[in-house]
């Protein structure tokens, strides 16, 4: 989790309270509970936040649930969820994913479904914005970022029907406004978990345990790649920070050489 700074008005239990997570931050459950101020039970969580609804999501191996990252477009693709286990319900997995309860109200699954069908369809003007935080490894987790649901279906697995939810990767700005966030942009679970274990799950600069995000060694703005653990590694938020000063006070040093150099080469040639 990200070192916040006060905001005018607020106070210092305030700032404590309202815990911030910034896109690959490494954080805990409780670390998640504290962001979205719930406890959340379920891994999907329609409209939970305010605009925006929260998945939990998982790609390693042997996962509960076929969650899916295209390497080439970024799109998640996520899977809904299984009956709960109890009341006569000994093996969830041969069932189909339920749509509705037994009562009637919609599932996790059908309101999920039906606010993407909205969309796909045209009844809807906005999709669904989702926040979405992925497991890393037990009890890690990390931060990765607004998704929008643009559509949703229900397949078989060659067992049972499951639901299969489509997000396209957003990135949020101020005055809630949402653009597109490149592809290449997401650091593959591949990737991180290579970097995690390489890097020992502690900051390649002090060693801290605390505090920790997955790192740019040369940032995406600036031509770095996400597709690589060579230029991925951990550092606490001290350090980040400290590397963004760093940037900051080289930008403007490095933005005049390179209009320098495109001047003289456009005269050149």
């Amino acid at each position: 989790m990200r070192s916040p700074r006060f905001a005018p008005g607020q106070s210092e239990r305030e700032l404590i309270e309202s815990a911030f997570v910034e896109v690959d931050d490494i954080i805990s459950y409780h670390d998640i509970v504290a962001a979205e101020k719930m406890a959340l039970q379920k891994g999907m969580n329609f409209g939970v936040g305010r605009k925006y609804s929260v998945f939990l999501m998982s790609v390693r191996e042997n996962a509960p649930y076929a969650d899916a990252i295209d390497p080439v477009t970024g799109m998640l693709t996520y899977e809904g969820h299984d009956v709960k286990r109890g009341l006569g319900i000994r093996h969830p997995k041969k069932l189909d994913q339920p749509l509705t309860t037994p009562k009637g109200s919609w599932t996790e699954n059908g309101k999920f479904f039906r606010a993407a069908k909205d969309y796909a369809s045209g009844l809807r003007e906005k999709p669904e914005l989702v926040k979405v935080y992925e497991k890393i490894s037990r009890g890690i987790w990390s931060y990765k970022g607004f998704f929008e649901l643009l559509d949703a279906k229900i397949v078989s697995d060659g067992k049972r029907n499951v639901f299969k939810f489509s997000l396209k990767p957003v990135e949020k700005k101020a005055f809630n406004r949402i653009v597109e966030l490149p592809h290449n942009r997401l650091i593959p679970t591949a990737v991180k978990m290579e970097v995690w274990k390489r890097d020992r799950g502690q900051c390649v600069q002090c060693g801290s345990t605390k505090n920790l995000h997955f790192d740019h060694d040369i940032p995406f703005s600036l031509g770095g790649s996400s597709l690589t653990a060579a230029n991925v590694r951990l550092l606490c938020a001290k350090h980040n920070l400290q590397k963004s000063d760093k940037i900051l006070c080289v930008a403007p040093w490095l933005f005049a050489s390179l209009t320098a150099v495109s001047h003289v080469q456009k005269h050149a040639g």
